[in-house]
């Protein structure tokens, strides 16, 4: 069976999943090792090419979350000392002033080339670094934002192979240039990805479907401590992939077993950072065939635009409307009386990045508090482009609890614009509470200065 669904998968059947999917334009991401492969001379040149020791990537979604998973990765296992380099896809304003962008070089990216995130960082940071030598780009052909910086004189503009959506992205230029930054090694990342057991990845993403048709549909993908950011990958893979039509796969990340009758465990094991190529081409074939074991499209993401939509119907109206909220110290029993069977609480940070550990703790504490609750936890408005689409499309299982700033943030003008960083990233999580409240999710609004306000 696994033989047989591979090979119609490697022909590109676009049968395999249900009249009217979008895989035509979707499935390009299977050519990718192979065609990156011959680029890694190319990539490896411009990469010797850049003066700067610090890199900086602004982007958000599939454009930057692969990024930011061979950043992590390379330095708890590689055993070199590369460029520093930090990804920027959150509009939280003190996150982006304390950028380092004086003394770096720049990606910007953006497959559409026209993401209100990525557009906003990008005017912000210009602001502050004019030189366009000191910039890169990767989008799509044609896109505003290649034609943007055709005019700016930004010589380094990556056109990507436009048939791959930004969740498959990783092994194509939009995670391989800043992986060539980085001191990866292009060509082993893409070799490991050609020699990946595909027909084993095909029959894992069948059991993950065919779990969660079984009721088992919190995905719980054990990684272990050095790699836990390749779970902050996977889950926007498959939160985004599956999660529509009122089911799918729900990713839980954990560096712990997590038990459960709801439950369906996949384990994950890298050896050396160039395993990732591997690891991610792996699970790139399990999520196809997930949705194939579903009955869904894995390629589209019908919901995610809602909240997009919504921000900008938020910031057209200035000032921003209040929404009721409670107090940090009435969460845990809040999240506790609206708790049911198999429900599953998404913890939706819209507040500064560095807190990765407090955010852990508080994941575990509300797990343990409520007889091993599948839990999830992120940062907004990230999560917005990833795995916001589950969120609203997916099972009705959901308790969303947004943890919001108490006090205003400091002023950090978005050049260009009427409104601030801080008024965004309020808008962002203001027009996402409405789009869940509109598909009947529970919505629980916490507004708090510091994590351990939570009593």
């Amino acid at each position: 069976m696994s033989s047989e669904i591979l090979r119609r998968l490697e022909a590109r059947d676009h049968t395999l999943w249900p009249d009217g999917n979008v895989a035509a334009n979707r499935l390009g991401w299977l050519d990718m090792p192979r065609r990156m492969l011959d680029q890694a001379r190319v990539l490896r040149s411009f990469a010797a090419s850049v003066d700067q020791d610090t890199i900086v990537l602004l982007g958000m979604g599939g454009s930057s979350l692969g990024p930011a998973v061979l950043a992590a990765v390379r330095d708890q296992l590689g055993d070199w000392s590369g460029r520093r380099v930090v990804v920027c896809d959150t509009t939280d304003p003190s996150t982006v002033a304390a950028l380092p962008l004086e003394d770096a070089f720049i990606i910007v990216s953006s497959k559409s080339g026209t993401t209100l995130e990525a557009n906003v960082l990008f005017s912000y940071a210009r602001s502050r670094v004019a030189d366009p030598a000191r910039y890169a780009v990767v989008t799509d052909p044609g896109t505003p934002l290649g034609l943007q910086a055709g005019e700016l004189g930004i010589r380094h503009v990556f056109e990507n192979q436009p048939d791959i959506g930004g969740r498959y992205s990783v092994l194509s230029l939009f995670g391989l240039v800043p992986a060539a930054l980085m001191g990866y090694d292009v060509a082993e990342l893409c070799e490991r990805a050609l020699d990946a057991d595909r027909e084993e990845a095909v029959a894992l993403g069948a059991d993950m479907g065919q779990a969660a048709l079984a009721g088992r549909d919190k995905t719980t993908i054990v990684v272990g401590e050095q790699i836990r950011s390749f779970g902050l990958w996977v889950e926007q893979l498959i939160a985004e992939s599956t999660g529509k039509q009122g089911g799918g796969c729900v990713p839980v990340p954990t560096t712990e077993e997590e038990g459960g009758d709801d439950r369906h465990v996949l384990g994950v094991a890298i050896d050396g950072p160039g395993g990732l190529g591997a690891e991610f081409f792996r699970f790139e074939l399990a999520v196809a065939i997930a949705g194939h074991a579903l009955g869904i499209d894995p390629f589209d993401e019908p919901n995610v635009a809602e909240s997009k939509a919504n921000t900008l119907r938020v910031l057209s109206a200035l000032p921003l409307p209040s929404l009721e909220s409670s107090a940090p110290e009435d969460m845990m029993a809040l999240v506790a009386a609206q708790v049911r069977p198999r429900d599953y609480v998404s913890l939706q940070a819209y507040l500064p990045y560095g807190q990765d550990d407090q955010l852990e703790a508080l994941r575990r504490r509300v797990r343990d508090a409520n007889d091993q609750l599948a839990v999830t936890a992120g940062y907004g408005p990230r999560f917005l482009h990833s795995t916001g689409q589950l969120h609203k499309g997916g099972p009705n299982s959901i308790i969303a609890v947004q943890l919001v700033r108490s006090t205003p943030s400091a002023e950090l003008a978005v050049p260009g614009e009427p409104y601030d960083f801080p008024t965004l990233i309020d808008a962002q999580s203001i027009g996402d509470h409405e789009s869940l409240v509109a598909h009947n999710r529970r919505v629980i609004r916490i507004e708090l200065d510091e994590l351990t306000e939570i009593g």
